[in-house]
């Protein structure tokens, strides 16, 4: 069963602490997790207040019906952040 990871790098560079960085992030995550068929966690630069990576994951049947489901969270997060969402990368799992 095929895996699809996405990776979305974001910059918040009008955040000032960790505590309005993880507020801005949970809203992110909770959203992408409602809105679409992934799990979502930060997964690097915890310690920074700009600075986030986000990790996704799901599974499917196949590659096609998983590169259509991450584009449409990549869609989705950057609606939601806007320019905030810097890159963004998608890689597969056999």
């Amino acid at each position: 069963m095929p895996i699809v990871y996405c990776e979305l790098e974001i910059f918040l560079p009008y955040c000032h602490s960790l505590k309005e960085k993880r507020q801005i992030l949970r809203k992110v995550q909770d959203r992408l997790r409602a809105d679409t068929h992934f799990s979502v966690a930060e997964m690097n630069h915890q310690d920074l207040w700009q600075r986030s990576t986000l990790g996704a994951v799901t599974v499917g049947p196949d590659h096609k019906l998983l590169e259509k489901l991450a584009h449409q969270l990549i869609d989705k997060s950057a609606d939601l952040l806007g320019d905030s969402l810097t890159s963004s990368t998608i890689d597969f799992i056999d």
